[in-house]
């Protein structure tokens, strides 16, 4: 069977959605609503017992979970679209750069200002905790518009490392928070490749 994509329109998924169209993959796309409290339903909870975006379940049946193993995963696939470096130092640069999107920039930052009440249960802090995540945001975009200096994309050419960092830049540019030059100029970079403006129109977002 082909793959299957379980997915959450402007998510980090979006990450994802936009490395297997570059990858010229073949997948069916399963769309996880959220607000809803799709990942919380037992048919998907027996994909991914975390409950959480992106899934992907794999042509044997078996899924796999978390955008990193995904990503890496999918690179693996095709090594000759050159999405992950041949060499490990290469390798470990794109790696390095991709955690610190999902894992900071998403997962400390910008899940504490989409996601407040799952870092304090008072309503009077979360302001507070906005703010905080806001801070994490600009000085983990103030870092990749240093590694970003120079160069086209997070590590000399396209890979698995800028679709993470896409993801991120989207959610700035639509949450009113300004990128630093570099990290702007790859976000319009990122804007012009088909692949990222046909997953962006697909998922419903004008480009």
């Amino acid at each position: 069977m082909p793959l299957q994509f379980h997915m959450t329109p402007g998510s980090c998924s979006t990450g994802i959605h936009i490395l297997l169209e570059e990858l010229e993959m073949l997948f069916e796309v399963y769309i996880v609503n959220l607000l809803a409290g799709d990942q919380d339903k037992p048919a998907y909870r027996a994909l991914n017992p975390k409950g959480t975006i992106p899934t992907l379940v794999r042509e044997d049946g078996r899924a796999l979970t978390d955008f990193q193993a995904i990503a890496w995963w999918l690179a693996r696939q095709k090594p000759k679209k050159g999405l992950l470096p041949e060499d490990a130092d290469g390798e470990a640069r794109v790696l390095e750069i991709m955690d610190y999107a999902v894992a900071t920039l998403h997962g400390q930052g910008f899940a504490r200002i989409f996601t407040t009440e799952k870092f304090a249960t008072s309503a009077a802090e979360h302001e507070a905790v906005k703010a905080r995540g806001r801070e994490i945001v600009v000085q983990g975009f103030a870092i990749m518009d240093e590694l970003l200096a120079g160069q086209d994309y997070a590590a000399g050419r396209f890979s698995i490392a800028d679709a993470a960092l896409f993801y991120v830049e989207f959610w700035a540019s639509r949450s009113d928070i300004p990128l630093p030059p570099n990290c702007e100029a790859h976000y319009r970079r990122m804007l012009t490749r088909p692949a990222v403006r046909q997953v962006l129109a697909e998922e419903g977002y004008r480009v």
